[in-house]
């Protein structure tokens, strides 16, 4: 009512924002202008880095126990493959490599996959060098 008598009506302020200072630097306000996707995506590859470092030096934390647990689990199937020893998870894994299509494409239209030419293995044998005795290892006579 006060406010009314006098002619004074609400009002607001609106910063503007121009410049940004940080650690001594001036950038302009563009750089506050980022749009979620940008956000998601610097978070993201944060997350990713903090991963891979802490793979790197083997100390577990939540971005990489999945990591981790998916490479304990890959070396279990490894070993029941070589082994012979089944488990339940490793047999689905195993049984469904054994009948999915060789790497290096799906067959030909027609049904049939040409049959590919088989390379052949030159075994080079190595040649022995007379170093001519660079150590020392033959008596001499002085």
């Amino acid at each position: 009512m006060l406010l009314d008598k006098l002619k004074i009506y609400p009002f607001s302020y609106k910063m503007e924002v121009r410049k940004v200072l940080q650690d001594g630097s001036m950038f302009d306000a563009a750089v506050l202008e980022l749009s979620t996707e940008a956000i998601i995506a610097k978070f993201t590859s944060a997350i990713k880095n903090q991963a891979c470092l802490s793979l790197g030096l083997g100390y577990t934390t939540s971005a990489s126990a999945p990591h981790t647990l998916l490479n304990g689990f890959k070396n279990l199937v490894a070993f029941s493959a070589s082994s012979g020893y089944e488990f339940a998870e490793a047999t689905k894994f195993l049984s469904a490599a054994a009948s999915a299509p060789a790497a290096g494409g799906a067959p030909a239209a027609g049904g049939a996959a040409a049959a590919a030419p088989v390379a052949e293995t030159v075994v080079e044998e190595k040649e022995e060098v007379d170093m001519g005795n660079l150590f020392g290892d033959e008596e001499e006579d002085y």
